[in-house]
């Protein structure tokens, strides 16, 4: 059999149609390669952990602070506005907490003399409120006390930890026991302490 010649005698040959068949094997199998190269430094184990900083991706950075908002952060970082925030805290839920014992009392607006007349509603409304200012007053200074003792501590320490609560209970709790006496003061010590370490435990 007379080799082939020309280009029409190549195309119907055999042999020419089998190397063309292997070469676009090759291709496909190139193409299918360079893919899977491709998606793997895309999504796969090849892929580069790229740093988000903003400076980095070509982002504008974050403007300086002013004189103002510097002066205002330290006040809302400061003893004061932290015994602030908790005596307004501790007066509302004092207040409601009064409210709402005085409400389930059964004794509330009853008079000793006449303990068998049926109150009114206002002797009623008055009672609670005056045991909700009461016990809001109360809350409200224990509130203030133990943040600001806690935030001294913390400042004199130079540690945010469990221990600033426990030493700041025990401080709040004694200064109001010593009202009573000595005893009642080592007892509200202890008792603080001991309920502030609790709360610092299930918060943590």
């Amino acid at each position: 059999m007379a080799a082939p010649t020309n280009s029409r005698d190549a195309a119907l040959s055999p042999t020419s149609g089998y190397s063309a068949s292997v070469s676009a094997a090759a291709a496909a199998e190139n193409v299918s390669l360079q893919y899977s190269l491709l998606l793997d430094h895309l999504i796969g184990d090849q892929r580069k952990s790229k740093d988000l900083n903003p400076t980095v991706m070509g982002a504008l950075p974050s403007p300086q602070k002013t004189e103002e908002q510097k002066m205002i952060e330290r006040g809302m970082e400061s003893c004061a506005f932290k015994s602030l925030i908790a005596c307004v805290g501790g007066f509302v839920l004092g207040g409601a907490f009064g409210i709402f014992t005085a409400g389930i009392d059964t004794n509330v607006g009853l008079d000793p003399k006449d303990p068998l007349r049926t109150p009114t509603a206002r002797e009623v409304l008055r009672d609670m409120g005056q045991r909700g200012m009461s016990y809001a007053k109360n809350f409200a200074i224990v509130g203030a006390m133990f943040s600001c003792t806690e935030c001294l501590i913390e400042s004199h320490r130079g540690k945010s930890d469990w221990k600033n609560a426990v030493y700041s209970g025990c401080v709040t709790g004694g200064a109001i026991g010593l009202r009573a006496g000595l005893k009642a003061g080592v007892l509200g010590c202890g008792g603080f302490a001991a309920f502030s370490a609790a709360i610092e435990y299930y918060l943590r």
